[in-house]
């Protein structure tokens, strides 16, 4: 089943931001912030404050893949992917 693409609202630095992800980005995204002891809020200001280019949208995508391609996968990428 595809996961639609979902506006979700976080707080960076104290100014509220929208970014449009898929549940199961998402999903990995909080499951990383547990793994590290931090705040959704957090982890996204982190994920911006280092992304060169590109939507934030995109940089967090691309930080959830990176992240558990370096971690050998689990939790909620086995579960996007349906194992």
């Amino acid at each position: 089943m595809k996961s639609p693409v979902v506006k979700r609202s976080v707080v960076i630095a104290g100014h509220k931001t929208s970014v449009s992800l898929e549940d199961a980005f998402w999903d990995a995204l909080k499951e990383i912030a547990a793994r590290r002891n931090v705040t959704l809020s957090d982890l996204v200001a982190s994920i911006d404050a280092s992304r060169n280019q590109g939507n934030l949208s995109s940089a967090i995508r691309l930080f959830v893949l990176d992240y558990f391609r370096s971690n050998g996968g689990s939790g909620a990428t086995r579960q996007a992917a349906g194992a």
